[in-house]
């Protein structure tokens, strides 16, 4: 056994010579139930060697632990992370990663330092997203029953002053090919929850994800799942408590199965938002959401695109991106308190309904299923839902049936239904 930074490495079968082998969990067995996207999944090789990560303890920064850790265990390793509390307090890349699996029984916690984050965080382009540490590599597991904490309250508190505050987003899952994470609790991100980009062949399972204001700050843009660039992709059985999306399907995200989640405050299960750039092209295709239960949120099922930019404007950034948003079914949704049980809007982003008709949207919605939604929808009484698009050749075979939403009023439930096919929506459109 090899003792470096407070890093215990064992190679080959654990030994009495580590007290805590005995304790590890096994990995969890993760398969997508009861749908799947047609692909297959990955099966991860045994591990064989054991890196035990030990806590400095008093506060102090255990990143460089946890980085040497995943050198030293990378191709074939169990880092074991098993003492109450971790601290990180620099940024930390772990892209590198080649069939290693991560066992987090304690809590890791970011350090509230708003000053160097902000310098020092992992950035990207799109939205602007920040990161305090990215995961990346092939076959990768995640999993313990521990927790991560992003200390979002400093952030929240802090976006009283300053609105554009860069806020790092609390789990970076980029460029991930083959993995899992599960059986884990996310606590207040200053920002998104996930980041998932330019990954494939993941499943996350049995996640709870919290985002809790302690004053009357609150949290701020707290997605649970935000997927960009990423194919072949399962989130299930898990339970988020947030005030934005439960789960956003960003641009180019394919082939994505969601199904028996819980979600609370949030603003639905979410495509989009597309369309925003002017000059980029953006996809969501083939997406099956199943089994999904929404309550005090904005929406339960979302779609939103971008209109069409409107000429002589100096921005790259209000709408008149190209693309598709495609083959996407919610079936089974139970909505409580929801403003919207469905919303699909071609003006997201415009709010001149006049410029919006002028400058359709050139992203085409097609192939849109809503099914067996029931609850009940109250800010708008007696409209239950929206479904507007911004030319009639612009949205194509939009369905909805078994669709029992009430209000609380108890009349008739309406729904706003602009340049859409009435005849395969089983709604009352007004």
């Amino acid at each position: 056994m090899l003792t470096i930074l407070g890093l215990n490495v064992i190679s080959g079968l654990c030994t009495a010579a580590s007290s805590c082998a005995s304790s590890l969990p096994s990995r969890p067995t993760v398969v997508p139930f009861p749908y799947n996207h047609g692909k297959p999944h990955a099966i991860s090789s045994p591990r064989t060697k054991t890196c035990y990560v030990h806590a400095f303890g008093n506060g102090q920064d255990d990143s460089q632990t946890i980085y040497s850790a995943a050198k030293a265990c990378n191709k074939g390793g169990i880092i074991a992370l098993l003492d109450p509390q971790y601290i990180i307090g620099k940024a930390l890349d772990l892209t590198f990663l080649q069939s290693v699996d991560f066992i987090i029984q304690g809590q890791i916690s970011f350090t509230p330092d708003i000053a160097y984050w902000t310098g020092a965080s992992f950035k990207y382009a799109y939205q602007d997203a920040s990161l305090f540490w990215q995961i990346g590599g092939v076959d990768v597991n995640i999993y313990g029953g521990g927790i991560i904490n992003g200390n979002g309250q400093v952030w929240w508190d802090r976006m009283v002053t300053n609105t554009s505050l860069a806020r790092p987003i609390l789990v970076g899952i980029i460029g991930l090919q083959g993995g899992t994470i599960s059986n884990l609790k996310l606590s207040n991100p200053p920002n998104w929850f996930h980041f998932v980009a330019n990954s494939s062949d993941l499943i996350f399972d049995k996640m709870t994800m919290i985002a809790l204001s302690n004053d009357s700050n609150a949290a701020k843009n707290s997605d649970g799942w935000d997927l960009y660039r990423s194919d072949a992709i399962v989130i299930q059985n898990s339970l988020i408590s947030n005030d934005d999306d439960c789960v956003s399907f960003k641009p180019n995200s394919t082939n994505v199965v969601v199904q028996n989640l819980v979600c609370t405050g949030s603003h639905g299960i979410s495509v989009g938002s597309l369309g925003q750039y002017l000059g980029e092209t953006d996809i969501a295709e083939n997406l099956y959401i199943y089994n999904t239960s929404m309550s005090n949120a904005s929406d339960g099922a979302r779609i939103k695109v971008w209109p069409g930019a409107v000429p002589g404007s100096n921005s790259t950034s209000s709408g008149g991106g190209v693309g598709f948003v495609r083959n996407v079914t919610y079936n089974g949704m139970h909505d409580t308190r929801v403003d919207y049980a469905i919303e699909l809007t071609q003006c997201y982003g415009q709010s001149n309904a006049k410029l919006c008709n002028m400058y359709p949207s050139t992203m085409l919605i097609e192939n849109i299923v809503f099914n067996y939604f029931t609850g009940t929808s109250n800010k708008y009484d007696p409209i239950v839902g929206t479904l507007v698009c911004s030319s009639t050749t612009a949205c194509q075979n939009i369905v909805a049936t078994n669709i029992n939403v009430t209000n609380p009023s108890g009349k008739k439930a309406e729904w706003k239904c602009t340049n859409v096919d009435k005849s395969t929506l089983a709604i009352n459109c007004v």
